[in-house]
């Protein structure tokens, strides 16, 4: 499974979608080195690279939400918060095992890039509509 971005992810908002882009690049690029015959140091590598543009993406999206007070703030905080652990706890599969085996590859699928699909969807969507609201007078 690969991760897309398609029309269903765009929040309107430029910078949050241009980093949605680069985020499932980073992704794909962390499949795509379980597949590689030096499989545990590059996943390792690809992992780290993905680990920190989140760290990055997530400071942009709390920062964003403070500025246009987004009621919603904490619960998204939490998500990012908790897909954080889900990158910490891949980290530590692939430190324990040889390589990328076919259950972290599983938990990537289910757990990054189902996770980030609904995320976006969900609660990044949510804030791009709150803001655009604020902007034009509560209409959509």
């Amino acid at each position: 499974m690969r991760a897309e971005f398609s029309e269903n992810l765009i929040t309107r908002n430029e910078l949050i979608d241009s980093q949605h882009r680069e985020l499932i690049d980073r992704i794909n690029k962390l499949l795509d080195s379980c597949e590689d015959s030096d499989a545990k140091l590059a996943a390792i590598k690809t992992l780290d690279y993905l680990s920190d543009y989140t760290v990055f993406h997530f400071g942009a999206e709390e920062e964003l939400q403070k500025e246009i007070e987004y009621p919603g703030y904490e619960a998204h905080k939490e998500q990012h918060e908790n897909f954080k652990k889900t990158i910490s706890e891949l980290d530590e599969m692939l430190q324990e095992e040889e390589g990328p085996s076919p259950a972290f590859v599983k938990k990537v699928e289910e757990n990054v890039i189902k996770w980030f699909y609904t995320h976006i969807e969900g609660f990044d969507r949510s804030v791009a509509e709150y803001k655009f609201m604020r902007e034009h007078d509560g209409r959509l």
